[in-house]
């Protein structure tokens, strides 16, 4: 790869790049609509990335340039930007920017992106493409920016520069994550336990629903209301600052303070989430695929009936899993309403499980998804 990206690196400015460097997406394995609620995630990075390719130049101008997409951008260096329409450049122009903010100088600098993650599938192109980003300035630039400050700033460009209201978790795990392990992340705290997760004979398949993808901003709105008034209620006799600050048994004893069966409902779903991490870290932990699996479609099931963000498609592909036995477990992952759903599947079945469930989901939706097969794979870093 690296090397058919020079040579397109070479045809485009007419000189070897001279760094290179790579930055994963990520999957969430469990821990769904967790991260407003100050509880736990379990993401891991894939296989699948942002490449970024760079050499200096002396003409005073910033160039990007995509393998993926026509659009480029080339503008000449200046004391601060703005976000330029809405092309993909605005992700690492925004990184450049925060750079410039806090101080640095920034040389003439030529750039060849090229990402394999299936664009707007919910596997976090964006965060791929701004931690990459910002991993290289911070290498070219010796800035010396931890790899927490780093993932700080592709947050605060994602929320000001760009204007998209994430929390942490895509930054952080495509930064941090690591080969064959799950990171188990505090959202409220950003502590975090990198928990084993040998697959072993399983692999980790990756459905595109391919659902023309228009998540709702008001229904997640909804539910960060609803969250939000649930914990109003539980503060009447219980001294917590979230929702995820309680188990679910502690929860039974006090959802009667809750009287809207809705919000009941979303406030169930968090808290039996949130203990299901705990216990799917346990499980992956102790190479027990069929309790991690079992995790997985309680999650599903959970985010189905009780946080309803789900869908036909999502649940088609849960649907299908159920009945394959060469799958120890499936869940949506993300925020629902299309997207990806993940499957763990046995290496020596991928290509059965996915011509069958390719048949099924056609049949039963009208089109059909795009199945990958990826492995938990490393965080960000330089191409050696």
């Amino acid at each position: 790869m690296k090397d058919s990206l020079n040579q397109n690196f070479i045809s485009i400015y007419n000189k070897e790049a001279q760094n290179n460097y790579f930055s994963p997406g990520r999957v969430n394995l469990i821990g769904e609509h967790i991260d407003y609620n100050g509880g736990l995630v379990m993401p891991c990075a894939i296989t699948f990335g942002t490449y970024l390719l760079t050499a200096p130049n002396n003409d005073g101008v910033l160039r990007f340039r995509s393998v993926n997409f026509e659009e480029s951008l080339e503008i000449p260096l200046q004391p601060s930007y703005q976000k330029d329409g809405e092309g993909w450049y605005n992700y690492p122009l925004g990184v450049f920017e925060h750079f410039l903010k806090d101080g640095h100088q920034i040389q003439g600098l030529d750039m060849l992106f090229y990402g394999d993650i299936p664009i707007g599938s919910g596997l976090s192109s964006s965060a791929s493409i701004e931690v990459v980003t910002a991993f290289a300035l911070n290498d070219l630039l010796k800035a010396g920016y931890s790899k927490l400050e780093l993932v700080k700033i592709a947050k605060a460009v994602e929320n000001h520069f760009i204007g998209v209201n994430c929390g942490i978790m895509d930054q952080f795990a495509v930064a941090f994550g690591e080969k064959d392990k799950a990171l188990m992340l505090n959202c409220d705290t950003l502590d975090y336990q990198a928990v084993d997760s040998n697959l072993g004979t399983h692999l980790l398949a990756i459905i595109n629903t391919n659902k023309p993808r228009k998540l709702a901003e008001s229904k997640y709105n909804e539910r960060v209301e609803e969250c939000a008034a649930a914990l109003a209620a539980l503060q009447q006799k219980l001294d917590i600052s979230n929702l995820c600050d309680i188990d679910a048994a502690t929860y039974a004893g006090h959802e009667y303070l809750i009287t809207d069966p809705i919000v009941k409902n979303r406030a169930k779903h968090v808290i039996e989430e949130n203990d299901r991490v705990k216990l799917a870290a346990i499980a992956l932990a102790g190479n027990d695929l069929a309790e991690f699996g079992r995790l997985m479609y309680g999650s599903h099931d959970s985010l189905r009936d009780l946080y309803e963000v789900s869908g036909k498609e999502l649940d088609a592909i849960v649907e299908y899993s159920k009945t394959n036995t060469n799958v120890a477990g499936a869940r949506m992952t993300g925020a629902g309403f299309g997207g990806c759903a993940i499957a763990l599947v046995e290496e020596t079945a991928f290509e059965d499980f996915s011509r069958e469930l390719i048949k099924y989901y056609t049949d039963k939706i009208g089109y059909a998804p795009s199945v990958y097969s990826s492995l938990i794979g490393p965080g960000v870093g330089i191409l050696s």
